[in-house]
């Protein structure tokens, strides 16, 4: 293939016999062990996509993985989970010595059809994050985390009847809420990686409404998640954790910030103040300034008379 060519891969039985594994054991859902697969010559050359749902745990890979834009290291055992249509590829070490181990979950969406899960899969933030940050796990949380997976492994590998389904379904539901607790762990765990994503948004920020704002207009929760390089639901989620406010919110409080300078230390009237924050209608500004601060960017201004 081609550098940099897209392959999808429609079915399980389709990544089973790419990767030279014995035939899946049910179309729609499969556990792999990762040592078992074999690594394709063109893996590092080829962005690859799945038609179906990925949750991985890897140790001993030596080497990189792309999703979206964001590298994750393979240096230690990490978690990553792919929503159908997501674009990834991985870089091995052909250097590295190390022993690989792990495993992945593969989901079909129409083993979830006629499930709760179907839709409320959707709500878990990682799976979303157009750039990810992989989830980092204790030997203790590992451990929590396999053993769901064993149980999913051993259900789908015997006889299906029609607890079968029913069974696994709950065994992911339960995989997901103590991924999404680890998750909310490691937004805070992670101290310095996610306070270095702060300071920049703080800086970002400053640099929209002091140098930006005239040409780019008010700043999106899209464009700002862009700049920093992550997805929006990802920048949100982090944020609420560590600030208990979203990008909406901190994004609100800069420009209230900048406009309260203005009012307090210049002579431009409403409407320029509000055209200078990227609003094309006075009234907008004024009716966000008041919900914020409830008072109006004239009250505001009189008060320092």
């Amino acid at each position: 293939m081609k550098q940099g060519q897209v392959q999808r891969i429609k079915t399980i039985s389709e990544f089973h016999h790419l990767r030279g594994l014995p035939n899946a054991k049910h179309p729609l859902i499969s556990v792999i062990d990762y040592s078992s697969i074999k690594r394709a010559a063109d893996i590092g050359e080829v962005h690859w996509i799945f038609d179906f749902y990925v949750i991985s745990l890897k140790k001993g890979i030596g080497g990189k993985m792309y999703y979206g834009q964001q590298e994750f290291d393979f240096n230690e055992g990490l978690m990553v989970f792919m929503a159908p249509n997501q674009v990834f590829r991985i870089v091995s070490d052909p250097n590295s010595n190390e022993t690989r181990s792990g495993w992945m979950l593969l989901i079909h969406p129409d083993f979830l059809w006629n499930t709760s899960l179907a839709n409320t899969i959707k709500n878990y933030d990682f799976f979303d994050y157009s750039v990810n940050e992989a989830l980092f796990l204790s030997d203790k949380e590992q451990n929590t985390i396999d053993g769901i997976v064993r149980n999913i492994k051993l259900e789908h590998c015997s006889n299906i009847d029609k607890f079968s389904k029913q069974i696994i379904v709950s065994q992911i539901n339960v995989l997901l809420s103590y991924s999404d607790r680890f998750y909310n762990r490691q937004f805070i765990t992670r101290e310095k990686a996610n306070h270095q994503i702060l300071d920049r948004l703080e800086n970002l920020l400053n640099r929209y409404f002091h140098e930006r704002i005239s040409k780019d207009g008010l700043p999106t929760v899209q464009s700002i998640a862009e700049e920093l390089h992550v997805s929006p639901k990802y920048l949100s989620t982090l944020l609420k954790v560590l600030t208990g406010k979203n990008t909406q919110q901190h994004i609100h409080d800069k420009l209230i910030e900048v406009a309260k300078e203005k009012l307090s230390t210049t002579n431009l009237s409403i409407s320029e103040i509000a055209y200078t924050l990227g609003f094309e209608h006075s009234q907008s500004f004024s009716k966000l300034f008041k919900a914020k601060t409830n008072i109006s960017p004239m009250e505001f201004r009189q008060s320092f008379d």
